[in-house]
């Protein structure tokens, strides 16, 4: 039987499993480590391991033979860190190696395990609670792990076990990052070792401050509402600190301005000197990077950074071998590296990342055309030197002499993973992935007077002039994602519904990543405006270089999250130029959205009522004359399924037919493959009708 596309979308999580991920080097360089599922549709990961020399893999971990027929059990706190993560794979989804080599731990089903990697003994360690997110010291003789709101510790050898911290309150928790860290500043961790294995830093953050919300299930009525902190803009956020905890549980709180900086927002801890805290402003003007004496709490000041619309959290600051401080600042126009203070990568790189530093250079993740990118090697004196090049998307991992590179480009659809020692031939890590059932055929533009990246999809049996197709936009386009990529992979779905008897175009307008800082800021207190405007700007440049193959009469936009938003919003505010739109998971009022993500952008409610009100959809309810689909988990804790049903009053109240389809149980993600498949071919029935397609 013939699997249709969005089942086996769905099935293979976007035809990301059988990927190799989470990739760690040896520090000799000897040993890839991995995990990645035994074939594109199964969601269990296991560990495994390549070695560099000959080229050959082998199995270290597999869950299913841990666990039996048991099958793997989530904790309520596991499952709420992995929607935090949009993490929809099973088995092991992360492990943690010591920096000796010698050992490497990961938590499966709430238990706590340890692999003795020279021995490949694996071994289930006494644990109390659900494990969540352990580590090992660096110097490879404990494990410590957040459970039941405390942070506890076990020597590898199973011996010891002990709370270090407890909380004291049922809204305390220690060990764990907060849901706005988690959610808004790609901050997933909790607590840090130091580089002697005998202390740790450690969070602590208190949710008393913020207000409770509450998640129902509508289709079980006996059950009892899920209560839910939620910190929605303008409101209180939980109280964060941090302290200094020695293996003995003696505790120091680490002292700096916390009124004044709010957001604990990146933390490091290496052997080249002591800790170094990032911390941000309420508003996200102001940042500072401290360095912490351990021994007192004290911090002292040794950067800092003003931004007029909000400084952008990127990789941690560090400091590089022999002591340089190294972080990534947005500086001129760029985010550039910087050194001690002094910007080290020149005009037209955009980094994304810091992959490794060393004493006299960083390699990093960058862009000069935002639709790549590429792993360089930066300088300290300022010289760029290419590691990768061509049109696709590039990461890579180093350890020792040996650097792994992981590339996905759009000559075809596909992961390649490349081992490269310092002496010899490379060797490949096999992907495993399922292979696609069809391949993209993608047709960039840099559309409109921002030269707007754009892709352009048409049905591969569409003859060029033979009819004007009706149009569907399917963007993101709002901050921090980015859709139009030298990734063939990225767009198998566009493809498909393009293949429905769709032009379809994706477009990155002005907030999305990778153009530097003017580009980003464009959005600030303007969404509505600024997104919506390149949207159509997108629209007349793919009409303007493909006139007989669209008709501009017939457009249709849909998107999820922001892109659900940014939809709804299009038919609401354009019916001119969008004549109907589905809607996913969309944000409606940014009232009800969380503090750091919509604070960055439109600023404090309270103080600022106008930008809210500018930006909100419920104003625009009477203007709705195209035909809008609006779809909502009702399990959503990110985006609440209040936006979706104040919307609908609102329309309602102004007499404005509409469609809402609720998901009962569905989250943010639909990673369930019926729901999937439903959902996607009901959408684009929805699209046909209204379209003509």
């Amino acid at each position: 039987m013939t699997v249709s596309y969005p089942r086996l979308a769905a099935r293979t999580l976007r035809f990301t499993l059988g990927i190799p991920r989470t990739i760690t080097v040896s520090p000799d360089g000897r040993t890839v480590r991995f995990i990645r599922t035994p074939d594109g549709v199964t969601r269990t990961g296991q560990l495994w391991e390549h070695d560099v020399a000959s080229g050959t893999e082998s199995l270290l971990v597999d869950p299913v033979a841990l666990l039996g027929e048991g099958g793997e059990q989530l904790s309520a706190e596991e499952r709420s860190r992995r929607e935090r993560s949009r993490e929809s794979a099973a088995g092991l989804v992360g492990y943690d190696v010591d920096d000796t080599g010698r050992w490497a731990c990961f938590a499966l089903s709430g238990g706590l395990w340890a692999v003795h990697l020279g021995a490949r003994a694996v071994t289930a360690l006494p644990s109390v609670g659900a494990v969540i997110d352990p580590h090992l010291d660096p110097t490879g003789r404990h494990i410590a792990y957040a459970s039941g709101g405390a942070l506890r510790v076990i020597g590898v050898d199973g011996e010891g076990e002990r709370a270090l911290v407890e909380p004291t309150s049922p809204t305390e928790v220690w060990g764990q990052a907060e849901f706005i860290a988690a959610e808004e500043m790609e901050r997933f961790r909790g607590f840090w070792w130091a580089p002697d294995g005998q202390s740790l830093l450690v969070e602590r953050f208190d949710d008393a401050p913020v207000q409770t919300w509450h998640i129902a299930d509508p289709e079980n009525p006996e059950r009892e509402p899920v209560a839910q902190r939620y910190p929605a803009a303008g409101t209180p956020n939980a109280e964060v600190t941090l302290w200094h905890v020695a293996l003995d549980g003696s505790r120091t709180e680490i002292v700096w301005d916390r009124t004044a900086y709010e957001y604990l927002g990146r933390v490091s801890w290496s052997a080249h000197g002591g800790p170094l805290l990032q911390v941000l402003s309420r508003d996200q003007k102001a940042s500072q990077v401290l360095t912490v004496d351990v021994a007192t709490g004290a911090t002292t000041v040794v950067r800092e950074l003003h931004d007029d619309a909000w400084v952008e959290l990127s990789s941690a600051p560090r400091l590089a071998p022999g002591g340089r401080l190294v972080t990534v600042e947005d500086a001129d126009g760029w985010r550039r590296v910087v050194v001690d203070g002094t910007p080290v990568s020149p005009d037209g790189w955009q980094v994304r990342g810091i992959v490794d530093t060393f004493e006299d250079c960083v390699i990093a993740t960058a862009s000069q055309e935002p639709t790549e990118i590429q792993v360089v090697r930066l300088g300290f004196d300022g010289t760029v030197t290419p590691v990768t090049e061509g049109a696709a998307v590039h990461g890579a991992v180093i350890g020792g002499p040996t650097t792994v590179i992981v590339r996905s480009g759009l000559e075809a659809v596909g992961t390649t993973v490349t081992v490269h020692p310092e002496a010899g031939e490379p060797s490949t890590v096999r992907v495993v992935a399922e292979p696609a059932p069809h391949e993209p055929t993608i047709r960039l533009l840099a559309a409109g007077e921002h030269g707007i990246r754009t892709a352009v999809l048409l049905p591969r049996d569409h003859q060029p002039g033979s009819t004007r197709l009706p149009v569907l936009m399917d963007p993101y386009g709002g901050p921090h994602a980015q859709r139009v990529l030298s990734s063939a992979r990225a767009f198998l779905e566009a493809q498909w519904l393009a293949d429905q008897g769709f032009c379809v175009v994706v477009a990155d307008g002005r907030g999305t990543p990778g153009r530097g800082h003017a580009w980003e800021r464009a959005v600030l207190h303007d969404f509505a405006g600024v997104t919506l405007d390149d949207q159509v700007d997108a629209l007349a440049a793919v009409a303007a270089a493909f006139p007989d193959d669209v008709d501009t009469s017939r457009v249709g936009i849909t998107g999820w999250s922001y892109g659900g938003y940014l939809s709804a919003l299009a038919v609401l505010k354009r019916p001119d130029v969008f004549h109907a739109a589905v809607a996913g998971a969309p944000v409606t009022e940014w009232r009800l959205y969380d503090t750091c993500y919509t604070e960055r952008y439109l600023g404090d409610p309270t103080t600022q009522p106008e930008v809210y009100d500018a930006n909100s959809l419920i104003p625009l309810a009477p203007a709705l004359e195209r035909p809008l689909m609006i779809i909502h988990g009702l399990a959503d804790d990110n985006v609440v399924a209040a936006h979706t049903l104040r919307l609908s009053s609102a329309l309602l109240a102004a007499g404005r037919a509409h469609t809402v389809l609720p998901l009962s149980g569905v989250t943010h993600m639909t990673p369930q493959e019926v729901v999937a498949e439903n959902l996607k071919l009901l959408q684009v029935q929805f699209l046909k009708e209204h379209l003509g397609a």
